[in-house]
């Protein structure tokens, strides 16, 4: 999944942007957090479990 996906997805579904790293961009949702990586392909796996974090639905392809 490319990760301007996921990050549009991650919008959509209520996270903000809280900062950002020298390797990642950590973003949160109420009181959950979870960092980004900044490659231009997150495997989907990753993706998965960044969607676990924030308790967002997986927007598989």
């Amino acid at each position: 999944m490319k990760r301007s996906e996921l990050i549009r997805w991650l919008r959509r579904n209520g996270a903000e942007l809280i900062r950002e790293g020298r390797k990642h961009s950590i973003w949160g949702r109420t009181q959950l957090r979870t960092q980004v990586p900044r490659h231009t392909e997150i495997v989907d796996l990753l993706a998965r479990k960044i969607c676990k974090d924030l308790e967002i639905p997986f927007k598989g392809n």
